[in-house]
C-alpha cells in the first residue's frame, strides 16, 4: 500500500482544526494551547502505527476527541484525555509523562481509560465480564473515564467494516449488552441509538438491511405526514405568541426491530414509527408552565392516549431526562407521540452529563446522575461474587423504566419498574434493607415481595434480629438490593464453611482418614460438589450427615478402582452421546470453519429448528448447545464468553421432523378450529403432535405443537394460517 504522506499530513491538520470548531463548550486560549499539547504528543506517540484500515492509528483517537467535543459535548480536559487515551497501552508515553505536560486530572482519565490486559486467563472466568466489572469500578472516580470509554467504542463501531466477521459480531454483542445501556443510563440519546443500530448491523445483517430499506422506502410519506402536522401545530402555537421549533424525528432501525420482534408484527404494523419534537424558547422559573400550556394546545385539536402520559417535568428520570410526553390520535387515524421540551431540558437530552454540568447553578450540585453514580458505588463495593452474575444483575437496571413512590415523610424515590417493597427498604439505605421485618404500602401491610406502583407511600419496619434468605433474591430485582443480599449470604456462608471444615476435620479423624488436598477432592467426585467451600457448609449446617460420611469412608477405604470406575459411569450419564450417526438424507448442523458435523443438542430455552440462523455454544458439561441468534440468552453468551462460541449453519434439507409450538390468538367463529386443523393437514411434511383451544367472550386463544421439516415449510405454512378469517396473531414459543 503506497501512502502519500503530504496528504495524509494535511489531513490530520484539518481534522485538528475541525475539532477546535466544533466543540460544544467554550474553548479559552488555555484551553486551546491543552489541546495543542495532549494532539501533538498524541501524532508523535501514535507515528509508526496504522489501522488495519491501513489508515494512520492518529485518525482513532482524532475521531473520538471529536465525538467528544460535539455528540457529547465535554470540556478541554476530556477532549484531550480522549486524545491520549491510547498512548500509554499502545506506545513508549507513561502516564508520569502525561501527568508532567498536562496535569492531574487528564493523567487520572487516561489511567481509568488505559485497557486491561494482565488478566488472568482462566476457563472459568468470563475475561469480558472481568473487563465489564473493572471498567464500572472507574465510573465513580471519574464519570469522563466511562464517557470516554462510550466514545471509542462508537468509533470502533463506525469503523468496523475491516474486521473478521468474528470479532464484528463479538464487538458489536458487547455492545449492545453493556455499552448501548450504559450510554442511556447517563443520558446519551443520540450516542445509544446510533450504537444500537451499528450493532444490529453486524449482529444481524439481513434483519437490518431489511428494516433499513423499509424505512427508506416510507420516507417521503413520513415526510409529508409529519410537514402536514407540523403546519397545522405552528399555526395553533403561533397564535400564543410562543418561540418554539416544531420537528419530526424518525424511530431508530433498532427501536423498530425490537417491536417487530416483541410484538410479532411485521413493519407495516409498526405504527409509531416516528415522533414529533416541541422544544420551546423559556426562562427556567416558566417552563414547566408553558410545557402544559403546549400540551393543552395540542390536546384541544387532537385527542390526547391518557395512559401515555409521561411526566418527567415534575419527576425527571433519574439520569437528569426532562420532558413532556403525549400521544394523539393524528391526522389519518395515526397515534403519534409528541415530546415537549424548553431548550435546556432538549440540550441535557441530547448531552445528558455536559448539558448538566453547564446548567449547573450556585448550590446545585444535581447533575442528574450523582445519585445514580452514589449507588452504584454502594453495589460495587459490597460485590465479590461472580463477574459474570454481577455485569447480568447490573445490566438489568440500565434500560429499566422508573416508577415514583414517597418515603412516609413524602421525600420522592424513583425505583425501576418492577421493584418491589424489599427493593425499596434496600434503596434507602443497606441496613434497614437487611433488618427489614416488614413493610406497609398505603398505611397497609404487604408481603416483601409487593410490587410498587407510581405514588406508593412506603414505610419500612425492621427488626435487629432478622437476616437476608435466600429467598428475598426471588423477588428483587434492582442491582443494588441483588448484590447486597447475595454479599450478606456469602458471608454467613464463609462462617459456616470455616465451621464445618474443622466439624469435617473431626469426623474423618474418627474414621481413621486424614483430611488433605486429595482427601477433599475424592470427596467432591464422591459428593458431586463444585468446590471444597460447598462441601464444608454443606457440613457445617448439619445436611451431610455421618451417615453419608461413614458411606464414603467404606467406598474409599475398598478401592480406588472402582471408586472411580463408578464415578466415571455415572458422569457418562450426562454427557451427550456422540454415537448418532449423520447422514446425509437428514438436515445437517455444521460447525467452525472447517464446517464439521460435531455432537450438539438444542438448546430449550429457544428450540432451533432447520433453517432458523443458529451458533453453537461449548459449555462446561453438557458438549455443544445450539442456540438460535435470536435467544434471549444470545446476547449474554456471545457477550461474556466469545471464546466458547463455535459458528454453527445448516446445510441440505431433509425429512427429519423437527418440533415447533405456534400460539394463535384471534376473535372466535364457529368452524375456526376445524379450517386450521384442515388446512395444516392438507400440507406436505407437516403433522399435528398436539392441538388446545379455549374461548372466553369471542376470543381465542389457541396451541399447536407441530413436527416439520424445516423453517421454510413452517414459515410457509404460518403465512397460510395468518389468512384465516379471525385469526390476529400467530407467535412462534
Amino acid at each position: 500500500m503506497i501512502i502519500d504522506q503530504e496528504l495524509e499530513n494535511k489531513e490530520i491538520a484539518k481534522q485538528y482544526k475541525e475539532l477546535l470548531q466544533i466543540s460544544y463548550q467554550t474553548l479559552s486560549e488555555k484551553d486551546k494551547k491543552m489541546i495543542r499539547l495532549a494532539f501533538d504528543t498524541a501524532v508523535e506517540a501514535h507515528s509508526d502505527q496504522r489501522r488495519k484500515s491501513g489508515e494512520a492509528y492518529i485518525f482513532h483517537p482524532i475521531n473520538v476527541a471529536k465525538i467528544v467535543a460535539q455528540q457529547i459535548g465535554l470540556d478541554a480536559t476530556s477532549i484531550c484525555a480522549a486524545l491520549l487515551h491510547d498512548v500509554v497501552e499502545d506506545t513508549g508515553c507513561t502516564l508520569e509523562d502525561i501527568e508532567r505536560l498536562l496535569g492531574n486530572n487528564v493523567a487520572k482519565i487516561v489511567h481509568g481509560l488505559t485497557k486491561i490486559s494482565s488478566l488472568k486467563k482462566d476457563k472459568n472466568i468470563s475475561l469480558q465480564a472481568e473487563n465489564f466489572r473493572k471498567m464500572l469500578l472507574t465510573l465513580h472516580d471519574d464519570v469522563r473515564v466511562i464517557i470516554i470509554k462510550i466514545a471509542d467504542r462508537l468509533h470502533n463501531m463506525q469503523t468496523m467494516d475491516a474486521m473478521p466477521e468474528y470479532k464484528q459480531v463479538k464487538i458489536a454483542s458487547e455492545t449492545l449488552y453493556i455499552y448501548a445501556p450504559l450510554a442511556h443510563r447517563i443520558g446519551l440519546y443520540n450516542v445509544k441509538t446510533e450504537l444500537e443500530d451499528l450493532s444490529l448491523k453486524y449482529t444481524e445483517p439481513q434483519r437490518y438491511q431489511s428494516v433499513k430499506s423499509k424505512v427508506e422506502e416510507s420516507y417521503e410519506a413520513q415526510e409529508e405526514y409529519i410537514n402536514t402536522f407540523s403546519k397545522f401545530l405552528s399555526k395553533e402555537l403561533d397564535k400564543e405568541r410562543l418561540n418554539y421549533t416544531v420537528k419530526g424525528r424518525s424511530k431508530s432501525i433498532y427501536s423498530i426491530h425490537r417491536k417487530m420482534l416483541t410484538q410479532n408484527i411485521p413493519f407495516e404494523k409498526v405504527y409509531d414509527k416516528f415522533a414529533m419534537r416541541i422544544v420551546f424558547k423559556s426562562t427556567r422559573a416558566k417552563e414547566k408552565l408553558l410545557a402544559w400550556k403546549i400540551y393543552s394546545i395540542v390536546t384541544d385539536h387532537f385527542t390526547p392516549n391518557p395512559t401515555r402520559l409521561r411526566d418527567w417535568i415534575t419527576a425527571p428520570k433519574s439520569n437528569g431526562y426532562e420532558a413532556l410526553h403525549i400521544t394523539v390520535m393524528g391526522p389519518q387515524n395515526k397515534w403519534v407521540e409528541i415530546q415537549i421540551r424548553s431548550e435546556r431540558m432538549h440540550e441535557i437530552a441530547e448531552k445528558g452529563y455536559a448539558a448538566h454540568y453547564k446548567y449547573k447553578q450556585g448550590d446545585n450540585k444535581d447533575i442528574g446522575i450523582e445519585s445514580w453514580l452514589n449507588r452504584l458505588q454502594e453495589v460495587l463495593e459490597n460485590n465479590s461474587g461472580n463477574a459474570v452474575d454481577f455485569v447480568e444483575d447490573f445490566k438489568l437496571n440500565l434500560y429499566a423504566k422508573e416508577i415514583f413512590v414517597f418515603t412516609p415523610k413524602g421525600d420522592l424515590k424513583s425505583l425501576p419498574q418492577g421493584a418491589t417493597a424489599l427493593d425499596f427498604a434496600f434503596a434507602i439505605h443497606t441496613d434497614i434493607g437487611k433488618k427489614t421485618r416488614g413493610i406497609r404500602v398505603n398505611d397497609r401491610l404487604v408481603p416483601l415481595s409487593k410490587e410498587l406502583k407510581s405514588g406508593d407511600q412506603i414505610e419500612v419496619i425492621t427488626s435487629d434480629s432478622i437476616k437476608p434468605s435466600k429467598n428475598w433474591l426471588d423477588f428483587v430485582v434492582t442491582s443494588r438490593a441483588r448484590s447486597i443480599i447475595k454479599s450478606s449470604l456469602n458471608e454467613e456462608r464463609k462462617a459456616r464453611a470455616g465451621e464445618g471444615k474443622e466439624m469435617l476435620r473431626r469426623k474423618l479423624k474418627q474414621l481413621k482418614i486424614t483430611m488433605n488436598d486429595k482427601t477433599i477432592q475424592k470427596m467432591l467426585l464422591y459428593f458431586k460438589f463444585d468446590n471444597s467451600q460447598d462441601l464444608f457448609y454443606r457440613i457445617g449446617i448439619g445436611s451431610l450427615n455421618n451417615q453419608q460420611l461413614k458411606e464414603f469412608s467404606s467406598d474409599y477405604q475398598n478401592s480406588v478402582l472402582n471408586f472411580f470406575k463408578r464415578r466415571l459411569r455415572s458422569k457418562n450419564k450426562f454427557e451427550p452421546s456422540t454415537s448418532t450417526e449423520i447422514t446425509e438424507k437428514y438436515d445437517q448442523l455444521v460447525f467452525g470453519k472447517e464446517k464439521e458435523p460435531l455432537a450438539h443438542s438444542f438448546a430449550s430455552c429457544c428450540n432451533p429448528i432447520p433453517g432458523d440462523s443458529v451458533f453453537g455454544f461449548i459449555t462446561v458439561n453438557e458438549g455443544i448447545k445450539v442456540h438460535h441468534k435470536e435467544c434471549p440468552n444470545a446476547l449474554s453468551l456471545q457477550s461474556n464468553f466469545a471464546y466458547r462460541i463455535i459458528p454453527a449453519k445448516w446445510i441440505d434439507s431433509s425429512s427429519e421432523a423437527f418440533v415447533a409450538t405456534l400460539k394463535l390468538s384471534g376473535i372466535d367463529r364457529k368452524g375456526l378450529v376445524n379450517e386450521v386443523t384442515k388446512m395444516i393437514s392438507n400440507m406436505n411434511n407437516i403433522n399435528i403432535n398436539r392441538i388446545n383451544f379455549d374461548s372466553e367472550d369471542q376470543f381465542f386463544t389457541g396451541t399447536i405443537q407441530l413436527s416439520v421439516q424445516n423453517k421454510t415449510i413452517l414459515d410457509k405454512m404460518v403465512q397460510t394460517l395468518s389468512k384465516v378469517n379471525g385469526i390476529d396473531k400467530i407467535i412462534r414459543e
